[in-house]
C-alpha cells in the first residue's frame, strides 16, 4: 500500500510479521518517548485475547515511520453482535509526525478490517484528530468504555460496514493486556 507522498517521501505500510518486532517496538518507543506503549504492545501481540489482531507498519523510504495495532473486542449487553476491533496504540515517529503517516495507517487499517467483516473500529484519543479520520463520539450510540475517561469525548468510534438492526449498545471489553485502568487515561 502506498500512502500520500509527504516531504519526507511515499508511505509505504506493510503487515508486521514476527520478524518485525524490533521495528515496531522501536516506533512505539520514538513514538511516546517511553517503554508503556512498547511494553503494551510487545503483551498485545502475546495476548490471546487479542488474537487476530492486526499489527501494520509504516515505512517511509527504508526507514520504519509509524506502527498501527488493532485488536478485537466485544459489546456487553448489546441486542447483536458486530465484530468490533479497537485501535490502540497508534504511533509515528516524530520526524514523520504531520506527514499523513498516522491518517495512511487508519485508513489502510480500516479498508483491511472491513474487508474482513469487521463493523467497528474504537479508540481513545484526541477527539478533534479522530474526527477528522470519521471517528464519531460513542455516546449517543449507547457504547460505553471498558472504564469511565476524559474527556467523554475521547472515546470515539467508526463506523466500517452497515450495521444490523437491533441494539448495539452496551460496554466494550477489550483484550486482557489492554483492560487496565491505566491504559483509560487521555
Amino acid at each position: 500500500m502506498g500512502g500520500p507522498p509527504g516531504p519526507m517521501g511515499v508511505v509505504r505500510i506493510v503487515e508486521a510479521a514476527p520478524g518485525d518486532l524490533d521495528a515496531v517496538l522501536q516506533v512505539e518507543r520514538l513514538a511516546f518517548a517511553r517503554e508503556d506503549e512498547a511494553r503494551l504492545v510487545a503483551d498485545l501481540l502475546q495476548d490471546p485475547t487479542a488474537q487476530p489482531g492486526l499489527s501494520l507498519l509504516a515505512y517511509v523510504g527504508e526507514e520504519p515511520a509509524g506502527h498501527a495495532l488493532f485488536t478485537p473486542v466485544r459489546i456487553e449487553d448489546a441486542g447483536c453482535e458486530v465484530p468490533a476491533q479497537i485501535l490502540a496504540p497508534l504511533a509515528v515517529v516524530p520526524k514523520f509526525q504531520r506527514q499523513g503517516v498516522g491518517r495512511a495507517l487508519i485508513e489502510h487499517g480500516a479498508s483491511l478490517l472491513g474487508d474482513r467483516g469487521v463493523g467497528l473500529v474504537f479508540v481513545l484519543g484526541d477527539p478533534d484528530y479522530y474526527r477528522r479520520r470519521g471517528f464519531m463520539p460513542t455516546r449517543p450510540l449507547g457504547l460505553l468504555p471498558p472504564y469511565p475517561v476524559e474527556p467523554d469525548a475521547a472515546w470515539r468510534v467508526r463506523i466500517l460496514r452497515p450495521m444490523p438492526a437491533g441494539s448495539l449498545a452496551g460496554t466494550v471489553q477489550c483484550a486482557r493486556s489492554l483492560c487496565k485502568p491505566e491504559y483509560w487515561r487521555e
